[in-house]
């Protein structure tokens, strides 16, 4: 499965600054129904995040998904992988 990668920093509330990536299938150009799966993902968290705009996530590349990945998008729709400060 070819997936879009979509580039995301988000501040949070502590002063650090959140980067993660959204996977989602190619098929999927929405960026209200990425930035929705980025949303869902950050309420996930035990701390308090800045908001979730155009400005934090920006479409980065396509790439060729791994199985486990696969896996994970056909159970919720999207993957996300944690880069920094996601803890």
């Amino acid at each position: 499965m070819k997936v879009a990668v979509w580039d995301t920093y988000v501040p949070r509330k502590d002063g650090l600054t959140m980067h993660f990536d959204i996977l989602v299938p190619d098929t999927v150009t929405d960026a209200d129904t990425i930035f929705g799966y980025g949303r869902d993902y950050l309420q996930s968290k035990a701390f308090e995040t800045g908001a979730l705009t155009a400005k934090e996530c920006v479409y980065c590349h396509m790439e060729q998904a791994t199985d486990d990945i696969v896996s994970a998008i056909q159970q919720q729709g999207y993957y996300i992988i944690e880069m920094e400060n996601c803890r």
